[in-house]
């Protein structure tokens, strides 16, 4: 049984938030949960993560998906479709001009997530003591890291850390990247916004999400809570699932 918890806020330096975080289930009973960081504009980034959140999350629930592989075709129509949907609107309204948003999702079935994102918003899991980041972020800096330009640390204060090369909104193509896990009981999964990451460290994530006592809703809350007390520089927003076995406690 998947059980899921969020939390989001504004953070202790922007105006507005922009991120949008939901979950939902299909006709079926599958969990897909969504974390979108918009960007541009003085609305546009609402809007775009609104959007994009509230299209495919409707669109999910009206479906009766229970595979991975036809979940996996299905979110590439839709992504697709959701970029082309975020440019016209962009076109259309001057004021959304620019607008965009990168997307991380996981649709959880019995055994297996299935994971798709674009942009620098992040998926983890925590199996069995063992923390690690399962996507890649679609940045400027990943590609320099990558080319050994300059170090994972560096790449943290870069001056050019937030241009992103991949999201929806921002370009007529796109390549979503997948990840398929298995998921086992107990494993927890993160997705969050770069507002986490860039304040919280690896291993901080790691001891809130081992903390004894704190059920899921309270891990996200402590999550979101520690990146304000290191600076809160950006809008922060975190989405946890579990697999649990029936009528088990997530603390």
């Amino acid at each position: 049984m998947i059980k899921t918890a969020f939390a989001s806020s504004i953070g202790r330096v922007r105006e507005s938030n922009q991120d949008f975080v939901q979950i939902f289930k299909n006709r079926v009973g599958v969990t897909m949960a969504i974390v979108c960081d918009g960007m541009g504009g003085h609305q546009g980034g609402d809007v775009a993560s609104t959007m994009a959140v509230s299209h495919l999350g409707h669109n999910f629930a009206s479906t009766d998906l229970h595979d991975k592989k036809l979940a996996r075709k299905w979110l590439d129509v839709q992504l697709r479709s959701e970029n082309e949907t975020i440019l016209k609107a962009a076109d259309r309204f001057p004021d959304l001009n620019g607008m965009g948003t990168t997307i991380v999702l996981a649709i959880f079935f019995d055994q297996d997530v299935l994971i798709a994102h674009l942009g620098d918003s992040r998926a983890y899991s925590y199996s069995e003591g063992n923390f690690q980041q399962i996507t890649e972020d679609h940045s400027l800096v990943n590609e320099l890291v990558k080319m050994g330009q300059i170090t994972k640390e560096q790449a943290k204060t870069h001056p050019q850390k937030n241009i992103i090369t991949q999201a929806l909104g921002v370009s007529s193509t796109i390549d979503p990247e997948y990840n398929e896990l298995e998921m086992k009981t107990d494993d927890v999964f993160l997705l969050c916004t770069d507002g986490l990451t860039n304040s919280l460290s690896d291993p901080l994530i790691q001891q809130v999400l081992a903390t004894k006592g704190l059920n899921l809703q309270e891990r996200c809350n402590k999550l979101v809570n520690e990146a304000n007390r290191l600076g809160g520089g950006d809008n922060i927003t975190v989405c946890l699932a579990v697999n649990e076995e029936d009528g088990a406690s997530d603390q």
